[in-house]
């Protein structure tokens, strides 16, 4: 049996999970099953996760995209640049990092830009935020990071936002969890009756379908877009090189 699994935590709606699922049901592959490893704590991989028989590869979610680089044995010049990584590949026992959210993000988000969408406020600084803003610099669009805690030079704190950086910087991308279902009400810090049609609003959360950050930016005329097709670019892509 070929094994494969999502590491995370909470995995309690995992999109992978059921994408792979119904991929393997699809293509009547009765010989590959997909797993969740829903661990707190990355210490426990080695005991919970790599001692599952099978286990070709796994992807990786909140919050592990970061914490999983001290495991791989070798990683590609991508998560080596970027320090996360949403994709293993285990070969001989040994772990290999990719990051395959780079080509998911890149190919759901560069259709909808606009001329006027020339800089970018990227919000959140997790390993998501680390794909976008590599793509991002591939992209030479210059952007801030936006935390609660902003640390040093290129990023700002939510209550810096004002009419002028909205305006300036038009693309705003949501890399946090942030009204992620079951938690449909909450939404980013942002002054939403300052945004016009000219923002682009870019959600990496895809359930609900359209988020708060979504809705509110809509009400103002702004263009927008959700995660769901990048997880599925990246899904694909995840599988290529697990069945490499």
């Amino acid at each position: 049996m070929r094994t494969y699994g999502i590491l995370g935590y909470p995995l309690t709606h995992s999109f992978s999970k059921k994408y792979f699922d119904d991929k393997f049901a699809a293509n009547q592959l009765s010989d590959a099953s997909f797993l969740q490893f829903s661990l707190p704590n990355i210490g426990q991989i080695t005991h919970e996760l790599l001692n599952t028989n099978g286990l070709e590869g796994f992807c990786i979610t909140i919050p592990h995209k970061k914490d999983i680089i001290p495991y791989l044995h070798q990683a590609s010049p991508e998560v080596l640049a970027m320090g996360a990584c949403n994709c293993v590949r285990i070969r001989n026992g040994k772990l290999i990092g990719y990051n395959t959210d780079i080509i998911g993000f890149r190919k759901s988000f560069e259709p909808l830009l606009q001329p006027n969408h020339q800089k970018a406020l990227v919000l959140g600084t997790g390993g998501a935020a680390a794909a976008v803003t590599y793509v991002l610099q591939q992209m030479n669009i210059p952007f801030y990071t936006v935390s609660r805690s902003p640390k040093g030079e290129g990023q700002l704190a939510y209550s810096q936002l004002n009419q002028a950086i909205l305006q300036s910087h038009s693309i705003i991308i949501n890399c946090t969890p942030l009204g992620t279902y079951p938690n449909v009400n909450d939404a980013p810090d942002l002054p939403y009756h300052l945004l016009t049609h000219d923002n682009y609003l870019y959600d990496l959360v895809y359930n609900p379908p359209l988020t708060r950050f979504l809705q509110l930016g809509t009400e103002q005329g702004a263009l927008v877009k959700n995660g769901y097709d990048m997880l599925t670019i990246q899904a694909e892509e995840n599988w290529k090189i697990w069945n490499a």
